[in-house]
């Protein structure tokens, strides 16, 4: 993800001010209800807006907090405020952070035989278990090799989406949650990515036949064929509470939970 401008140039830095108005403009917050939220007064967070006050470390951290920033951008605020960043930036595959991807890896093989992975803010495959693969089973090489996208991979039309069912609801569910995401974090990457899947070709129908027996679901499924039977999957998403590092804060373990009897069966006949 790309941070927001900072740096100590008058020509390209709008200052920390300016910054969180827009934080708090987006979050669609007065600076009457900022003021009480973070214990300060209007007048006061008027004078942070307009750079009549430089705030203390504190205060830029307390307004982050209840405006929701991203930890990411969090640092950035920090940082055009005259400040040291508060939140590393931690490599995945540091030491560091060794009892974490132990802890994930070992969580998204419990789900198996039902598919689970961990991606990154990018939606980049960090880890994945044996039930992914099944889904993967025929995917074009391409759309595999290192960095694995899990947004490309579903609706490239050389990807899942020639397999899903339901595929412009899916679809719509994706570039929905994509769209909330990019408004959250102001991302770059993140809307390249989203510019490019949502110009994907769409077929005009979905594969021919329907499932066996229809079942209401709770939320809307992934229906997804695998050598010939119709598989379906509700999605869950976590992330970390109070993450204190940017590469844990970016983090996301998704997992496909069947969404049906028929799913269950069959995925245990073939992973037992």
């Amino acid at each position: 993800m790309t941070a927001l401008v900072s740096g100590t140039s008058p020509t390209t830095d709008p200052g920390v001010g300016p910054m969180l108005r827009a934080w708090r403009e987006r979050r669609r917050v007065s600076q009457l209800e900022l003021a009480l939220r973070a214990d300060s007064s209007a007048r006061h967070i008027s004078f942070v807006e307009t750079g009549r006050s430089r705030p203390s470390e504190e205060m830029v951290l307390r307004l982050a907090e209840h405006l929701d920033v991203p930890v990411r951008e969090r640092n950035a605020l920090l940082l055009a405020a005259g400040y040291a960043p508060r939140y590393p930036e931690t490599p995945l595959d540091d030491p560091a952070l060794g009892a974490l991807r132990e802890g994930m890896e070992r969580l998204i093989r419990g789900y198996e035989p039902y598919p689970a992975l961990v991606v990154d803010a990018t939606y980049r495959v960090l880890a994945a278990n044996r039930g992914i693969t099944i889904l993967t089973a025929g995917v074009a090489e391409h759309l595999l090799a290192p960095p694995l996208n899990a947004i490309r991979l579903t609706l490239h039309p050389q990807g899942l989406a020639p397999r899903i069912r339901n595929l412009r609801e899916w679809r719509g569910h994706l570039l929905e949650q994509m769209e909330r995401q990019i408004a959250l974090h102001r991302s770059q990457p993140l809307r390249e990515l989203y510019d490019e899947v949502a110009a994907y070709p769409v077929p005009d129908t979905g594969p021919v036949g329907e499932p066996e027996e229809p079942v209401p679901y709770f939320a809307l499924p992934m229906q997804i064929e695998h050598e010939g039977h119709v598989l379906s999957f509700i999605s869950s998403i976590s992330t970390f509470n109070t993450p204190m590092d940017v590469t844990v804060a970016e983090l996301a373990i998704e997992t496909l939970l069947p969404a049906d009897p028929a799913t269950v069966k069959y995925l245990h006949s073939l992973l037992p």
